[in-house]
Parts: structure tokens; sequence; C-alpha cells
């Protein structure tokens, strides 16, 4: 949740309003995409859809190479998420790119059956290849290098056949407006340019918004980026309040049709699908660029490219490289590169007779408006989808093709919670009162200059502290012009451009596309902390915190389950205020213990798992089962997955076949998990670990429960557990059909021998905790007959029967006559539980279940 004060552009007041279920700013394929979707499922609802152009214009159009899924026999979204997490450099999101990956191929068929026509192979199949960072033939296509456009045909067809959707072309967003109750935004402000009765500012009241509206390409002097490229959205959600994460990370794409020294704004873009299937760079005289750098050569990851071509443009003292593509042949330049090839001889260039001039150019913005994995920002009612959203599966570094995937699966589930959270319209909407000034826009070309030069592919900090203060110069100017479109776009970009600078400046180490000539290496604890910036006032500032795994929301759920128990009718753990926890949520302890668990064997030494290291490719994906040994019960079974997945960073598929609680027999398969099998080989111990020992105890506890069947008589453990395992080891005893005595010390007074000793009598001792602690359940120990009756006096509501013997137990049980529950404790074993349960005591206490039960043997078998 956002506690930022919103500010807002200097623009005058709407003079008409519409009103939508949602409103949606921009026409791209994320876009188009939820306003589909929330037709799809929401009967009469109506959406109002912003384009700060035609309907068909934006980045979407613009996409050459294709859209990636895994969708080929021998392919598996698994693989994809390990390419994904590899270009990431160690910062995607791990929940997000599994649902990316696992979601891509049901929401590319979706995009086909709306009538999308992407290109197929001899057998009628999708035609697919390959692009930087992928290790699989998985990128579809369409037109040959044309697919963004017929995507976006597609979108539009769609649209434009839905009466219930109301198209604002030609209209720029200017900022949200807020409930006057409550905060939330329930719409936006926008300038309509030209459109006869909705010309001027106007507004749209909605209960969501929703941006859609790209990148910022255009903060820089070269980029990809159609001209409407100027971070709008961005700045709007910055104004409204809104946490922006991993603004540092610009992908500039490595080949980029040079047009010469001077060249500014929009380049053409030469896609990666050239070197997907065979093109390769070369410097002037023809020698290969990329060879002995990386593994997959010119098809590495695009920041290991845009940087060996930056390297060598250095080093050489030149501003551009070359594509070779000669030997791909007419044929193959007709039918698969018509889009480029156009384009190259629109320029000057055959690529049919020469190399192509390449150079890196501001591409893609990875990082975003913060958002989690429904869309939804930190600000209520604000929603963010595709480029300007910062969802985490692209990291450091986007891997190539996942960004239009991106904008179909997570717009789906936009469109998804917003139909199943539907809300009214708004009643009115009133605008920030704090203004922000407007620049010139002639400040424009140099603040793209300044961008290019300080936060282009190689940063240092020096450079980055110079653009901050020269931005910030820019944005002090006094007297500011008349609000209109120039100083409004003037106004975005430059809000944009400045918090990206101090994204930059604050991260002081080198990873994916942020690289510091400074600081040329990753520093392990800033994968950790990601840098978030917000405005506060008309001020960027950019801190960092520590980053929470993200885990699948069934996962959560049976990690929560296993929550801390707490004695029948005791105080809740909330009472308990010397003591806190450090997490607010059972399944955050269990992540922190996990954490440590594997820490004990990833420090030290080299820090990993150097066996598995040298012996496994690192891109290798294997399945293994988790297999009993032996007959038992198992226990532990989501804390095995969440290592898994905490090892994996989300990059697995996992499957059960046993729940906890199971009775199971040798050769049972548990679990299945798909994974990298470095990942699988690193996690094994770790899981086995936890899942052996709490099956154990669970198997143990089983027998016990099995011995005293049909008595009435529970089996319970005690506190005599291994230090910080004590939540764990109770959860297995519930496995096994035990139950569970206090947590804690705080959760009942239990009185024992030494607690008389020192309050002089058992009823000082009882008189004593009801007075301080009267809603306490109270159990007083005895180990004699005749101190039952002082117990009772005094107030016990149990009694603990330390070792009596069979025949005293049931004298006690005659005597106390159903005034307190009985426990019998200390000298039991499986032999005699039964005669001990037959006496009538409601409890057998086993200490042992937990602090010496033997593990269940379990193992881990590659297939």
């Amino acid at each position: 949740m956002s506690t930022a004060t919103p500010t807002r552009l200097d623009a005058p007041a709407p003079s008409w309003a519409v009103t939508a279920d949602v409103v949606i700013v921009g026409s791209g394929i994320a876009g188009l995409s939820t306003a589909l979707g929330h037709l799809r499922r929401s009967g009469n609802g109506r959406v109002a859809l912003v384009t700060k152009d035609r309907l068909s214009t934006g980045s979407t159009a613009y996409a050459q190479g294709g859209i990636a899924a895994a969708m080929a026999p021998g392919d598996d979204p698994v693989a994809h998420m390990v390419d994904t997490h590899l270009a990431g450099a160690g910062l995607c999101d791990p929940y997000a790119v599994h649902v990316l990956a696992t979601e891509g191929p049901e929401a590319l068929r979706r995009l086909i059956a709306l009538g999308a026509e992407f290109d197929r192979d001899a057998s009628g199949g999708l035609a697919l290849t390959r692009e930087g960072g992928h290790r699989a033939d998985r990128v579809a296509h369409a037109g040959g290098d044309a697919t963004g456009a017929e995507i976006q045909r597609a979108l539009v067809t769609a649209v434009l056949a839905d009466e219930r959707i109301e198209i604002i072309e030609h209209a720029v967003a200017l900022d949200a407006l807020h409930d006057p109750a409550t905060g939330a935004v329930c719409g936006i402000t926008l300038h309509v340019m030209g459109e006869g009765t909705r010309d001027g500012v106007g507004a749209v009241l909605a209960p969501a918004v929703v941006l859609a509206t790209g990148g910022l390409g255009q903060i820089f002097a070269a980029t990809t980026n159609p001209p409407v490229s100027t971070g709008d959205g961005l700045a709007l959600a910055a104004r409204a309040g809104a946490r922006l994460r991993d603004l540092e990370f610009i992908q500039f794409h490595p080949t980029v049709l040079w047009l010469g020294p001077d060249a500014r704004g929009r380049q053409p873009l030469v896609s990666e699908a050239l070197r997907g299937e065979g093109a390769y760079l070369v410097d002037a005289a023809g020698n290969r660029i990329m060879a002995g750098v990386h593994e997959l050569a010119d098809l590495a990851p695009r920041d290991v490219v845009a940087r060996t071509i930056a390297r060598v443009m250095a080093e050489q003292g030149v501003d551009h490289v070359y594509l070779e593509a000669r030997h791909f042949g007419r044929k193959t330049w007709e039918t698969r590169f018509p889009t480029i090839l156009a384009s190259c001889r629109e320029h000057g260039i055959d690529p049919l007779n020469e190399p192509i001039p390449v150079a890196p150019a501001a591409h893609y913005a990875s990082g975003g408006v913060e958002v989690d994995i429904e869309g939804r920002t930190g600000v209520p009612g604000l929603w963010a989808v595709g480029e300007v959203a910062r969802t985490g599966v692209h990291g450091a570094n986007r891997l190539a093709s996942n960004s239009l995937l991106e904008g179909l699966v997570f717009a789906d589930r936009i469109a998804a919670r917003l139909a199943a959270e539907a809300r009214p319209l708004p009643a009115e909407g009133v605008p920030a009162p704090a203004v922000t000034a407007l620049p010139d826009p002639s400040v424009v070309p140099r603040v793209r200059t300044l961008m290019s030069r300080h936060a282009g592919v190689l940063r240092t900090g020096e450079g980055l502290r110079t653009l901050v203060a020269e931005l910030d110069a820019l944005g002090d100017a006094e007297g500011g012009p008349a609000p209109d479109t120039a100083s409004w776009e003037a106004a975005d970009l430059l809000t944009v451009a400045r918090l990206v600078a101090a994204a930059a400046a604050h991260r002081t180490e080198s990873r994916g596309a942020h690289q510091r000539a400074d600081h040329a290496e990753p520093r392990p604890e800033w994968r950790i902390r990601p840098v978030i910036v917000r405005l506060e006032g008309d001020t960027p500032v950019a801190t960092d915190e520590n980053r929470t795994p993200s885990l699948p929301p069934a996962l959560t759920a049976e990690l929560d389950a296993i929550a801390f128990p707490l004695a029948e009718g005791g105080p809740r753990s909330d009472t308990r205020a010397e003591f806190t926890l450090p997490w607010t949520a059972p399944h955050e302890g269990h992540v922190d213990l996990v954490r440590r668990a594997l820490a004990e064997d990833l420090t030290g030494g080299a820090g990993l798992d150097v066996t598995t290291v040298a012996t496994i490719p690192a891109d290798q994906v294997r399945t293994a089962h988790v297999v009993a040994r032996a007959d038992g019960t198992v226990s532990g079974l989501p804390l095995a997955e969440l290592v898994f997945w905490l090892v994996c960073d989300g990059a697995l598929d996992v499957s059960r076949s046993a729940v906890d609680g199971d009775a199971v027999k040798r050769g049972d398969v548990l679990m299945t998990v798909t994974a990298r099998t470095r990942d699988l080989l690193t996690a094994e111990r770790t899981a086995l670990n936890l899942l052996t020992h709490l099956s154990g105890i669970a198997t143990a506890t089983r027998a016990w429960v099995d011995a005293v069947a049909g008595t009435g008589a529970r089996i319970r453990d005690s506190r005599k557990t291994h230090a910080g395992l004590r939540a764990l080891e109770k959860y297995a005893v519930r496995c096994g059909g035990g139950v569970n005595h206090r947590y804690c010390l705080g959760d009942a007074g239990l009185i024992k021998d030494n607690h008389v000793v020192a309050a002089g009598g058992v009823g000082a001792a009882v008189r004593a905790v009801r007075e301080r602690f009267p809603d306490v359940p109270l159990e007083v120990e005895v180990d004699r007959i005749d101190q039952i009756e002082e117990a009772l006096a005094a107030g016990a509501e149990e009694i603990l029967l330390d070792n009596f013997t069979v025949d005293e137990l049931a004298e006690a049980v005659a005597l106390v006559a159903g005034r307190a529950r009985l426990e019998s404790s200390g000298g039991l074993t499986l032999q005699v539980a039964a005669a001990v349960a037959r006496t009538g005591v409601d409890l057998l206490a086993v200490g042992a279940l937990t602090h010496s039960s033997p593990a269940l043997d379990i193992a881990l078998d590659l297939v």
C-alpha cells in the first residue's frame, strides 16, 4: 500500500467526462488483451480504451521476432523458465516466471483463436525459431518478421467488433483522479488532441484504471520505440503515489540499424531472429566478435551481446559493427525477413550483398510500476500491465520474445481479477491538490542526450552523478510554460528520466542490463536488494529493500497451515509481547528456516555445490521422484516443495502423489519434480533432511495412535523438540494422528515439582498463576496419588500423572471421576500403551515422538 502524497500536472479542469467499468490507457497487446479479457467475463461491462495515437499505433506493431511459448514437442515450460532466469541475472520473480511459462501456451492459443495468423511449417504446426537466450525453438512468428503487426491487427479487429469498448484516440493521459472518501484511484484526466466535441481536457471515471502505456525509450537519443513511448504511464503512476522498481534495467537491443552518427529518435530494429536463423556479428575486418564470449555465442542474452558490441566499438574507435547474413540467400530474406529487408533497402543497404551496419539502442524497460501477480499496484484502484509494469518476469534483462507473452498472460490475469472484484461506478473523482511544475519542451533534446551519454550500455558512478545533477537542474527551471501537450509530454519524459537515473545511481554493481564500469562485477547482496524509486513531491527517491521470494498461493496456504499450535483454550500467540517473531505469517517463518538450512550447505568453501556445478550443464533439465524406501506415514511434503521452489527460483514443475498424513509403502512415489538438474541435486539433502525427519515423527506417532485405538485416549507430544524445529515437529505429530501439548511457556500454566517447592506448595503455586494469568489453561504435574486432591482443590483443569503404574493410573482415574483431564507421562512404551489407555486416562504424553523418533527412509531418484 502506497503512503506517498499524490501530485498532478498543471492542467485545466476537465470540461467533459465519460464513465466506464474500467479505463485502460494504451492500445498495444497488453491494453487490448485486458479489454477483451475483461468483457469476456463481465457480461454487460463497459471499457473505455484511451490511446495516445491511433488504435493501431504502438510498440506492439513494431515487434518483429515473435512470441515465446513452450509449444514444441520436447520443449517444456520448465525449460522456458530456466532460460528466463538465466537471462534475468538472478532478479526474476520466481512465481511470476512460473506463471508466464506455464500459462503462456494457453495464452498463445487464445490469441490464435482470436484470429492471429502465425507462420506454419510443412505439417501445419507452428513454425518455431530460436532467439537470444533460448535453448530451444519456441518463438512463434507471423509474416516472417512482422509478428507484432499481425497480433495488433487481430486484436484491433476484435476490439472494433465489440460495441462495449469506447475508444478515445489521440489522447494524452495526464493524471489519476481519486475518490475523495478513500483516496483510491477512480479515473483519469486526459487531453484529446483535435477530436471535435472531445477536444481538450476531459475525464474518464471508472473504479479501475489499468495502465498499459508501454515503454520509455524516447528518453534516450536513439531507440527502437515509437514516438509515443515517452513514459507517460510511469510518470502518471509515480505522481499517483505508486512505487517503481528495477528501472535501472533498460535493455539495449544489440542490433539496431545504424543510420549514421547524427541519427536520432526511433531507429529501425534488426531482429534477433536473424541470429536465430544463423546470422552472426562481425567487426569491419570480418572477425566474429561473439566467438568465445558466451556459450551461446551470437545467441547469448541481449545484455551480453550489447555489452560486447559496446566494448568492441570502444576498443576499435568505431560507432557500429556489422551483422553478416548474406549467406541466407534471396529466398530466405524475402520469405522469412521481408520487413527487415525492406527497411534496410529503404536506407540504402542491401543485405543480400553486404553486411548490415548495427549498433545498440534503447529498446525495452525490464522494470516499471511495481505490481503483484494480479497486476495491482500499491495504490488502490490502479493497475498496470505490459512494459509499463514490473511483474518480475524479466529480472535484470528480458529474455527475447517474452514481452509479448507477458502482455497476454498478465492481461488475462488482470481481466479475471477485475471481473471478480467489480466495484460500483464512482460518484466523483478529484485531482491531487499538489501541482507539478512543467518544464519547457525545449529541454527534451538535452534530456535525451544526457541519458544516452550517461545511462547507456556502460555506466559509471561519476557519469550517473552528473546525470542526476543535470536532470535536476533542468527540472528546477522557474517560470514554466503554459500547459499543453508538448509541456505535459516533456514533464513526463523528464520525470521518468530522473527516476531511471536515481535507480541506476543507487545500484552499485553490474547485473544484467545495468553495467557499471566502476563496479564491473555483480555483488551477491544486491541480488536480494531490489531498488525502489518513488516521487516525494517532485523529487525522485531511491531506496533498496529485502527481496521476498514469491510462492504459489496454494503452497503458501499449506505452509501457513503449519502454524504454531496453541494449547486448547489458550491465549493467542499475539499476546506474547516480549518475544515477537520477525515474520508476519507462518510461511515466512518456514521460508526463513529453509533459507538457513540451505545456507548450511551453500556457505563456506566456494559457496555452491561444486560437484554438481562441475559435472552438470547449467541448462540441463531432468525429472526426479521423491520415493519412500520404507513403510510409514509421510509428513513435510510442503516443506520439501518449498526447498525445491527456493533453490530452483520457481523454475520447476511439481506434482504430488501423496499428502501429509498418508500411509505410504516402500517404493511409493511421494512427489515428482522437474527442474534444472543442478537445482534438484543442490536441494536434495535439505529437502530430504526435513522430509525424512518429519515423516519419522509422523510414523512413530501413528504407531502409538494405532496402539491405543478404540480406547478414547489420545497421543500427545511435549516441548522436547529440536531447536528451531518445534512448529514443524509438532505438525508432524498431527500428521501422525496425535495432538499437541503447549507450544511454548506462555500457552498454559504447568506447575511441576520445582514450582511447588519454590512457591511453598501446590495450592500456593496454583493461586499464584490464577492471580497473575487468570485466563490461561492450568495444569499440575503430580507424582503421587495423595497430591491429586490438593491439585483439584486448587483448581487444576488438567493433572499430569508422572511415572504412575497402570494400577495407580486406574486408581487416579477413579479418584478424579471426571473433575479434570488426566495425562499419563513418563515410563511409557508401545508395549504398555494399550493397557495405560484402557485405564481411562485422556492423554498419553510421549516426549520421544519429537526428540528421538528415527527418520523414515526417503530418497530422490533422477529418471
